[in-house]
């Protein structure tokens, strides 16, 4: 559930962003997750949730954050997710031009 919830995040985040050219040009996918739990929600409960690049890409690669919160605002999930950027024509990585990542610095 909560790998899934980060993926969507993510993907919607570059969805809603990056510019129309960028989206339909480039493509990523994930090569790791690092998830600290530090808590759960039950069937029927709610939890927020926030995204965030910590610092800019390295080569090919972009770290992303996702933080859940409880509705008491206690931090029960946190993630970083290192993305990989592929040009969609070839499948080949391809270094994050700086136009493509402004919008998230």
């Amino acid at each position: 559930m909560w790998v899934n919830w980060i993926q969507e995040i993510a993907t919607a985040h570059w969805s809603a962003v990056a510019a129309p050219e960028h989206v339909d040009k480039y493509v990523w996918v994930v090569t790791r997750h690092e998830i600290d739990y530090r808590g759960n929600i039950s069937e029927g409960e709610s939890v927020t949730a926030e995204t965030f690049i910590p610092e800019g890409p390295r080569g090919a690669q972009f770290d992303r954050c996702v933080e859940f919160r409880d509705s008491s605002g206690k931090r029960i999930v946190a993630a970083r997710s290192t993305w990989a950027m592929l040009d969609k024509a070839s499948g080949r990585l391809v270094r994050v031009p700086a136009e493509v990542a402004a919008p998230f610095l």
